[in-house]
């Protein structure tokens, strides 16, 4: 089974980071020092699949687990992903509930959906090593996030949550303030009231909830809300404050040992 979704329906509260890059070292690196759960961000980070394989690899060698943002929800997409073995999704724009349908059937096998066969040939199968893997695995292990990001998808989320498939709802929270023509100006009245129909039109559906930290929310208050998974930094924004923290240090102040050799 899936270890990630096994945790959310236990009710953990999943805390985890972005990886833009496409690197399978850095994802190790992140592994290494405290981030045991990796977002790659396929929608606006660096790479192809190709690319995404390889981290999650590393990843997972790493004892982590890993979740895909795809850059889109199309059949060909997703189909892609889910035979080179992506179990966790996150899939971007999703306004309507036809969306959602169209989402989960491309996701699952006939009987439950229209995903192509390849079964025993595919990673996802452990090459076949998996003999169960089409009939009941694939649904069973998959954990699909759809995400909120536009005021269309406020007002069409009970229809959204209520189809079958669907494990989470995860806000976008700058996207959805930009919808409302607030972008970057998640903090103000308006996208912070679009913020509290989601949050309470999902606890009405009894599903829970992801999002990225912002908005106002760090890791305290999206836990005080109750949200089971919550992305914080990336691995570029890391690599930017360290940078500039090495240089003000370099010009200001005493060399720090972190990092030498």
């Amino acid at each position: 089974m899936n270890r990630l979704k096994q945790r959310i329906a236990a009710g953990e509260q999943v805390a985890a980071a972005w990886l833009e890059l496409g690197n399978p070292d850095v994802a190790e690196i992140m592994v290494r020092h405290g981030w045991t759960t990796l977002v790659i961000d396929g929608e606006h980070g660096v790479g192809d699949l190709d690319d995404w394989v390889a981290v999650a690899r590393a990843v997972e060698a790493a004892g982590g687990e890993v979740v895909l943002r795809v850059p889109d929800g199309s059949d060909t997409t997703l189909k892609r992903v889910l035979d080179r073995g992506f179990r966790s999704l996150i899939v971007p724009m999703v306004n309507t509930a036809e969306q959602a349908r169209g989402i989960v059937a491309s996701c699952r096998y006939p009987g439950l959906g229209r995903r192509g066969y390849a079964a025993p040939i595919l990673r996802a199968s452990d090459w076949g090593a998996r003999p169960g893997y089409a009939r009941h695995e694939a649904a069973e292990e998959l954990l699909l996030m759809l995400q909120c990001e536009h005021v269309e998808a406020v007002e069409n989320l009970p229809e959204i949550a209520a189809v079958a498939g669907v494990d989470m709802i995860f806000i976008g929270p700058n996207d959805l303030a930009g919808s409302i023509d607030h972008l970057e100006r998640m903090e103000e009245p308006a996208p912070q009231e679009l913020l509290r129909r989601i949050e309470a039109g999902a606890a009405a559906a009894g599903k829970p909830l992801a999002t990225i930290l912002g908005a106002g929310r760090g890791w305290a208050e999206l836990r005080a809300l109750g949200y089971r998974f919550m992305v914080g930094p990336n691995d570029i924004s890391l690599l930017i404050a360290g940078a500039r923290a090495s240089a003000a240090e370099r010009d200001d102040g005493p060399a720090s040992p972190v990092g030498s050799y």
